[in-house]
């Protein structure tokens, strides 16, 4: 384990320990997916939820506290965020890097800002709580494009992450053969993903490249994107499995 992985590990089990011992709900930071499957080395999966602001978020904030023993729910400490042009006929053409470059400019840390979702020009986005208001008073450029930002309700349903049905026949049903074909790699260049522990399945560290899934399985490749694992629809005559996975895009 690196560096860096030993001291978020170290973080999340201060923040088990005091939503256990405070009986209160503790948060970290966003974390990517691989990150965050660190918190189940140091709480029960019934002490864990995972969110970043919409459904299959690539960074999550983890929340550690069971909720049967504290008995109340509470909203994550996520803001959402848009920021655009203040005159569109002016606006450069900006990309995800240019937002995050910019946002980061600011003087915080990578891990207060979760996903971005960029349209042309402008951009939603999530933050942690605390900073929300600092991000929204002092973003007011981004490479030539003066920008206005706030906060909003929701994203538009236009901006998120779109699931697209595939249907696909794999050589065996193990994990790194079904990424292979999916992501158009070699059985090897799929293991080293192993490896080098950039593979999560349903939120959990995963190690094994023979991996069977279970249907509805939800995947996240670093790198590559994410999956669902839907589950086997037939075996060909010459023996191959024909699957149905949702990949998102």
């Amino acid at each position: 384990m690196n560096e860096h992985d030993q001291k978020n590990l170290k973080r999340f089990e201060e923040l088990a320990e005091r939503a256990r011992q405070s009986s209160i709900y503790t948060y970290s930071s966003f974390h990517s997916a691989e990150t965050a499957a660190l918190a189940y080395e140091v709480a029960e999966e019934n002490e864990i939820t995972m969110w970043g602001g919409t459904e299959n978020a690539e960074r999550v904030v983890v929340r550690f506290g069971d909720p049967k023993e504290i008995a109340y729910e509470e909203d994550y400490p996520i803001r959402i965020l848009y920021a655009g042009p203040k005159q569109e006929k002016f606006a450069d053409h900006l990309t995800h890097r240019d937002f995050l470059g910019a946002i980061l400019n600011l003087g915080i840390e990578r891990d207060v800002i979760g996903d971005i979702m960029v349209t042309e020009r402008s951009a939603y986005f999530f933050a942690l709580e605390e900073l929300a208001e600092y991000i929204c008073s002092g973003l007011e450029r981004i490479k030539h494009t003066a920008v206005r930002c706030y906060t909003v309700e929701e994203v538009p349903p236009d901006c998120l992450p779109k699931l697209c049905e595939e249907n696909v026949t794999v050589s065996s049903p193990r994990l790194d053969a079904i990424l292979a074909k999916v992501y158009h790699l070699s059985r090897g260049e799929a293991k080293k993903l192993f490896e080098a522990e950039k593979i999560t399945v349903n939120g959990r560290l995963c190690k094994n490249p023979e991996t069977v899934l279970k249907d509805n399985s939800k995947i996240s490749a670093r790198g590559y994107g994410k999956l669902e694992y839907r589950g086997e629809e037939h075996t060909t005559k010459k023996g191959k499995t024909g699957i149905t996975i949702w990949r998102y895009v």
